[in-house]
């Protein structure tokens, strides 16, 4: 059984292309947001989004290490549009993230992720900022936003 349980949890870029995926998001204001996204993201970034499996688009590539041994390959920063929220990967990790996420606005958190309703609820800038800092760290160390 843990093999079946730790096939489930792998994370590999499929060959969905950005715009199909964008356009499958049946929500429209979830949809809006995840475009903008994206948006933000490239610009960010300077990467072009890869869809990944489990509907997470990633910016970059990050090569993961954890103590347990366990390792892997994912985005270096991303995002998944889910029906109840966005969730955030790689916006609560790096050093200094905690300051900017006081000042972000509504907003949940995760072991590993940042939980917005819409991007409405957010300062679009520090948004922002925390994408930067969170794929500059992303750039410089083995961490992952995947679960242990």
């Amino acid at each position: 059984m843990a093999a079946k349980k730790d096939a489930a949890l792998k994370l590999v870029p499929t060959d969905t292309p950005i715009e199909e995926f964008l356009a499958g998001i049946e929500n429209g204001r979830r949809r809006a947001d995840a475009e903008a996204l994206v948006s933000l993201l490239r610009e960010v970034t300077g990467e072009e989004p890869v869809v990944w499996t489990y509907g997470i688009v990633g910016f970059g590539d990050h090569h993961y290490r954890h103590s347990s041994g366990r390792e892997g390959d994912v985005g270096r920063i991303g995002f998944a549009p889910r029906k109840a929220n966005l969730v955030l990967y790689g916006f609560n990790s790096a050093p200094g993230s905690e300051e900017l996420l006081q000042r972000l606005g509504k907003h949940r958190q995760g072991a590993s992720c940042v939980y917005v309703n819409k991007l409405a609820d957010v300062d679009l800038d520090v948004l922002r900022e925390l994408a930067a800092l969170g794929y500059r760290h992303m750039s410089s160390t083995t961490d992952s936003f995947v679960p242990r």
